[in-house]
């Protein structure tokens, strides 16, 4: 237990999803500055450890469609965050940036101007990507092999925190890198000096047992799916725990952040009508044919939504990348048969079948419940915190730090003020990895 621990926010601006409600009057632009100032700043306002941005290298697609949901004219996620630094004082600005179609070279300056323009607030997470779907946006195609996506990560990962530590503290010129991999052949001399945190923070989100490893071996802070679930999370922590000191790093060496939703009621009279309307919002008609769809493995845009499911059986054929992942390795034909005996027994339709049979994910309650929830998962050591994604974009935080928030600070459960300039400061990192004078493993944090 960890009785003084407090609570951590980031918020994931990410995109697309079904999850964002699209359809509400209340629901701003994915495209226009505004969002993302009002977003961030919202954010600042309550406290938040970091301000992260999804990536997209190739507009998503459906039945060789273009997803309607999909989104064209968003700014690169580091040209997005130079912007929003110079608009904020203290929160951490995290760039989803790839492994596979991007340079070490080259990520590695822009990262770091990201880091010097915010004065030590930068992140990286860390992504990777196999799929020739995604490739044939790039010169050389879908050319990685799955097996190697990690090890190429690494590397990468590598080779950019050798181009940072080449600018020593106190010196005016770099060392030259010479890195030769079976990814990268690199000879360079860094044009930029180090910021006020060192290096910025690296996020990675791997959940297999492979991921989980590159993680202890390579990150600073891990997203997960268990953001749900408390003995789930408790479980992933305690593995990610196990995997550090199997890699010879202190057992807190890396924050855990799951992904998570919030949806507050001010009164518990309310908590009920407020989750429908979200789930209403998120699952709308279209959303609810896709993702059948995703199942019969075929297009359902001419069945009505709130008819039944389709007569027919689903095909159980391959599903093209493009078309999603719903029925995540499952038989589709005993998943059409659980839902059509739950629908029969309940009398649902096709898409409260969806809403009924979709995955939830987050907290659900008055912003007390909330609160005490948050704070006795993080005081168990089931998690760091949480990286929020609102259900609307750009108003969903508001009730967040306005009503949760100082909810959290009358437990003790979260700080009152910014204490420390950078990200890694807020998060309560260590030193980077490679810039370590020693190896203790004493649990003890740097401020």
């Amino acid at each position: 237990m960890r009785s003084r621990a407090q609570v951590h926010f980031g918020v994931f601006f990410q995109g697309v999803n079904h999850t964002t409600i699209w359809s509400d009057p209340a629901s701003g632009s994915q495209i226009d500055f505004e969002t993302f100032r009002r977003m961030i700043t919202t954010a600042e306002r309550g406290l938040f450890d970091a301000f992260f941005l999804g990536e997209g290298l190739r507009l998503r697609e459906q039945d060789g469609k273009i997803l309607d949901l999909d989104i064209a004219g968003r700014p690169d996620a580091i040209a997005q965050l130079s912007a929003l630094a110079g608009i904020t004082e203290h929160i951490g600005l995290v760039a989803t940036q790839n492994t596979t179609y991007n340079e070490p070279g080259d990520l590695a300056r822009r990262l770091a101007g990201l880091d010097i323009l915010s004065d030590g607030r930068a992140g990286w997470n860390a992504v990777t990507t196999d799929n020739a779907w995604t490739g044939e946006n790039f010169r050389r195609g879908g050319f990685l092999d799955h097996e190697l996506r990690y090890e190429r990560a690494g590397q990468f990962i590598r080779t950019a925190r050798a181009i940072w530590d080449s600018w020593a503290d106190d010196t005016n010129a770099p060392r030259h890198v010479d890195v030769s991999t079976s990814q990268f052949d690199i000879s360079l001399d860094a044009t930029l000096p180090r910021s006020p945190q060192g290096h910025p923070v690296i996020f990675q989100a791997g959940d297999s047992p492979t991921g989980r490893d590159f993680a202890a071996a390579n990150a600073d802070v891990i997203f997960s799916g268990h953001g749900t679930h408390f003995d789930d999370a408790l479980a992933f922590a305690n593995d990610i725990r196990a995997r550090l000191l199997a890699a010879g790093r202190p057992a807190d060496d890396i924050k855990i952040l799951p992904g998570t939703q919030i949806v507050l009621a001010e009164k518990a009279s309310e908590v009920e009508d407020k989750r429908r309307w979200v789930l209403d919002g998120q699952y709308t008609g279209q959303t609810a044919l896709s993702l059948v769809g995703q199942v019969w493995g075929r297009d359902l845009s001419d069945l009505d939504p709130d008819g039944p499911l389709p007569a027919d059986d689903p095909v159980p054929a391959p599903i093209s990348v493009t078309r999603g992942a719903a029925r995540d390795g499952k038989d589709p034909i005993a998943i059409a048969k659980d839902w059509r005996a739950l629908a029969e027994a309940k009398n649902l339709s096709l898409r409260e079948v969806v809403i009924e049979t979709s995955a939830r994910s987050g907290f659900v309650g008055t912003p007390g419940q909330v609160a005490d929830e948050l704070a006795r998962w993080v005081r168990a050591g089931a998690t760091d915190g949480f990286n929020i994604s609102p259900y609307i974009v750009p108003g969903g935080l508001d009730e967040i730090v306005d009503w949760l928030v100082p909810e959290l600070q009358e437990r003790g459960a979260y700080r009152t003020e910014y204490t420390s300039t950078t990200l890694r400061g807020h998060l309560g990192l260590r030193e980077p990895l490679t810039r370590r004078q020693n190896t203790e493993t004493d649990g003890s944090a740097a401020g």
